[in-house]
């Protein structure tokens, strides 16, 4: 009996972490990049001709990056770079760095209500 009873609860907190996971913004890319999660908003990093591009989500809804700003580091094998991230429209911009296959990629960010978020990512 004990058996069941554990096994019921294992399979219900199985479903109710993949909902919370669900609704804390989407696991898929809508721009052809790479999504995470952070601080409950989706992030999606996507490479861009200049560089590469963030944009947020808040339950699945864009969110536009007013007043943020923030840090992007990029990690291709040996080689680390880094950029400035700025609003330009509906996401953020980091020139001069690029997104290769297997890189680690950091976003320090800060909110316009000073909340620092940090968001890490692998390309694929």
């Amino acid at each position: 009996m004990n058996k069941k009873l554990f096994a019921a609860v294992i399979v219900g907190l199985s479903a109710l972490s993949f909902n919370v996971a669900m609704a804390h913004g989407g696991a898929k890319a809508k721009h052809g990049g790479v999504v995470t999660v952070a601080s409950d908003l989706g992030f999606e990093l996507v490479g861009t001709p200049a560089g590469a591009a963030i944009y947020i989500e808040d339950h699945g809804k864009p969110m536009a990056p007013t007043g943020m700003s923030g840090k992007l580091t990029v990690l291709n094998g040996a080689e680390k770079s880094e950029a400035e991230l700025v609003v330009a429209g509906d996401k953020l911009e980091a020139k001069g760095v690029k997104l290769a296959p297997g890189a680690k990629v950091v976003a320090a960010l800060i909110t316009s209500a000073k909340k620092a978020i940090t968001v890490r990512f692998t390309v694929k």
